[in-house]
């Protein structure tokens, strides 16, 4: 069975919704987002937990307000849901433009959106009760948000970690399948995003994984035994860098004034410096992660050593004039 419903909500839940979208990968055959797609996997899994949320912030209220003996319990809920729609839910609302989207839903998604027209809109609207539920999902944060869009590949993976499991995927980002020996989940902090740090089967190498990239994740009956000394290195990458596992180089690399504040600025991806003397910061950092990082500073920042990172940045730069030339 599929229907198809109007949704009203301001432009700025509209755009945030795409942004979301965008950033986990919810893509059509010709590139374009899949905001439709990525919402119905929002409505299956976040469903249960708004719900949930919802009914204990409301019955929370009502035991405040019937603790003073002069309300009525019928009265109490009622003002109860007032003060929710009023106050709280009112304010997740933004000024301004007005959007409209037409969400197509089946299978879960209709069978949860059948739930809500039966049992729990009252005086509200389908429309108002999915705006509310995409804002409260929008107040969470980011890497907790990807947790629940990709509920089921969290549950495998930690399924996996707890009886230490092999994991076979495959990753959005290239075209292989691997098998691994997962070690930890942790969050990047500045790309709000979550990464499977594990071990490579076959290399031995240690990988690192976006959750949100992952596809066809399967918990094997294959069994690994932790490596402690392996476990501690993963630990110490997953509170400094967990978007890499590659290993650390020393780079001493001088910059201008220039390249001083953009080294402040730029926050993203930014490398912790090691040492500072005078013009010249001392970074042991992966060299891929140093490589992207000072892509965007030019001539604020030149590479001294060593030679290997030094001549990326030249390279990068060369091909750079050769496609301006």
């Amino acid at each position: 069975m599929t229907e198809k419903y109007k949704i009203y909500l301001s432009e700025d839940i509209r755009s945030r919704l795409i942004n979301d979208a965008e950033l986990f990968e919810f893509v059509r055959k010709d590139g374009s987002v899949n905001l439709n797609g990525f919402l119905k996997e929002l409505i299956v899994n976040y469903f249960e937990q708004y719900r949930k949320d919802s009914e204990d912030l409301l019955n929370g209220i009502m035991e405040d307000i019937t603790s003073v003996r002069a309300i009525k319990p019928k009265d109490a809920a009622a003002l109860a849901d007032k003060i929710i729609s009023t106050y709280i839910l009112r304010g997740s609302e933004s000024a301004g433009k007005k959007a409209v989207i037409t969400l197509t839903v089946s299978g879960a998604s209709y069978n949860i959106i059948r739930i809500i027209e039966n049992n729990l809109l009252a005086e509200k609207s389908l429309s108002g009760y999915m705006k509310d539920m995409f804002a409260s999902y929008l107040s969470i944060p980011r890497s907790r948000r990807e947790e629940i869009i990709f509920r089921d590949t969290y549950d495998d993976i930690r399924r996996a970690v707890a009886g230490h499991k092999k994991l076979t995927l495959t990753s959005t980002s290239n075209d292989f399948t691997f098998t691994v020996e997962p070690y930890f989940i942790a969050a990047s902090k500045e790309e709000q995003c979550n990464y499977l740090l594990c071990r490579d089967s076959k290399t031995k190498k240690s990988r690192t994984f976006r959750i949100s990239r992952l596809r066809s994740p399967f918990v094997t009956s294959d069994t690994f035994t932790v490596d402690e000394k392996f476990a501690e290195r993963l630990a110490r990458i997953a509170i400094r860098s967990p978007h890499s596992a590659a290993p650390d180089i020393h780079a001493v690399i001088r910059l201008t004034e220039a390249g001083m504040r953009k080294y402040k600025l730029i926050v993203k991806n930014r490398p912790v410096v090691t040492k500072i003397e005078g013009d010249l910061y001392h970074f042991d950092w992966p060299e891929m992660q140093l490589d992207d990082y000072f892509r965007r500073f030019g001539e604020d920042a030149i590479v001294i050593r060593p030679a290997s990172l030094k001549s990326r940045l030249r390279n990068y730069y060369e091909r750079a004039l050769e496609a301006y030339k």
